[in-house]
């Protein structure tokens, strides 16, 4: 038993020393070969110390670690995990430089957190801008990623008669169908070249003011030149001058739920507001259960949820995304109206006559070209 015990003894002794005689012999070698590694010892000093902590450990403590790790933790962050990559890198790659710990400083609270209350004390109580023209960036409106939307379908624009920039105008748009994709692309961008069809003329989409209250998403729709469709926005934008523009999706959110592939039904007869802003500025079927609840929906919130299905990304028959099918908006000939502050309902409804003869010209000229495959003629059902 006495050499078992002896052996015993032996390994003991080479397990508490072998860190430092393999430090030892490590540095015998390396300095043999002129080739000592900048990073051993330190990987010897930390194998020393755990194996230093290991032997020293109190009985007592032995139920402590956990308890001071929960204590002195400190609240975590969403980059954690990318300060803990960049030290790891940092250690695998000797050449890179080790970043200091003090250049990393890690909050729980973004540095933009202050600035969220006064932006949004801003949006709901001061900026004014979507009911009087928006902030116009034309760089952002000429991006060439509007481009590629436009071509994903192709959207285009066909102009029938010239619009001199000496006076301003009200843009009448049909259908609106699900998200008024061509009204977009045509009057928000500049992605079918309406500046060079139209020189002169300012276009501004009109969408609901509930829009503008979402932070971040507003300040886009405010560099496309998108403004708020209230009366009082409409006036403001046709009063800057000549050359001003504003575009109206006169069906809105009603006309929506009535988007069928290969139909058009309008909601147009009862639509007499833009006919009557145009004149104050001088700006030349039963439906069914779901269609109710929608409709229900639309009184209550002002927007519709339209029920709809695309393509998807690899596949053409199910999906969110748009199907691709051309969107061609024809801009017909202006109707001309004398400035009157206070029409009368005889008036606005005999300029919405003529403005509905118009559009059936319109439609006549062109549904064999571009609605081949309709199953139904344009309706006004509204």
């Amino acid at each position: 038993m006495a050499p078992s015990e002896g052996h015993s003894a032996d390994a003991s002794t080479t397990a508490t020393t072998s860190p430092s005689k393999l430090r030892h012999r490590t540095r015998i070698l390396a300095a043999q070969n002129d080739t000592a590694h900048p990073r051993i010892d330190n990987i010897l000093a930390s194998k020393e110390q755990e194996h230093s902590d290991s032997s020293t450990i109190h009985p007592r403590e032995e139920h402590q670690p956990e308890a001071k790790a929960v204590s002195t933790a400190r609240p975590t962050s969403p980059l954690m995990p990318i300060v803990r990559s960049l030290e790891r890198l940092s250690e695998k790659v000797p050449s890179l430089p080790k970043l200091p710990a003090s250049n990393i400083e890690v909050n729980s609270m973004p540095i933009f957190w202050p600035l969220i209350g006064p932006y949004l004390v801003w949006i709901f109580f001061f900026d004014k801008a979507p009911g009087r023209g928006g902030r116009t960036s034309m760089w952002f409106r000429r991006w060439r990623v509007w481009e590629h939307f436009a071509g994903y379908y192709p959207v285009s624009v066909i102009k029938e008669a010239d619009l001199p920039p000496d006076r301003p105008y009200v843009f009448g748009y049909h259908p609106h169908g699900i998200i008024g994709t061509g009204a977009f692309a045509n009057f928000a961008t500049d992605s079918t070249g309406f500046s060079t069809l139209f020189p002169g003329i300012k276009t501004h989409l009109l969408t609901l003011t509930s829009n503008f209250k979402i932070p971040f998403y507003r300040e886009l729709l405010l560099w496309l030149g998108l403004c708020s469709v209230s009366k009082k926005s409409c006036a403001n934008i046709l009063r800057q001058g000549p050359g001003s523009a504003i575009t109206i999706v006169v069906g809105g959110a009603a006309e929506s739920l009535a988007a069928h592939p290969g139909t058009n039904d309008l909601t147009l007869r009862k639509r007499l507001g833009f006919i009557k802003i145009a004149v104050r500025e001088g700006a030349n079927n039963r439906g069914t259960t779901v269609y109710k609840i929608q409709k229900q929906f639309q009184k209550l919130f002002g927007f519709t949820l339209p029920l709809f299905h695309g393509r998807g990304l690899f596949n053409y028959n199910l999906g969110l995304m748009p199907f691709r099918h051309p969107i061609v908006s024809v801009v017909g000939r202006p109707i001309h109206v004398k400035k009157n502050v206070d029409p009368p309902v005889a008036l606005l409804e005999e300029y919405q006559k003529e403005y509905i003869e118009e559009l059936m010209r319109i439609w006549e000229a062109y549904k064999d070209i571009y609605a081949r495959n309709r199953t139904r003629e344009l309706r006004l059902v509204e």
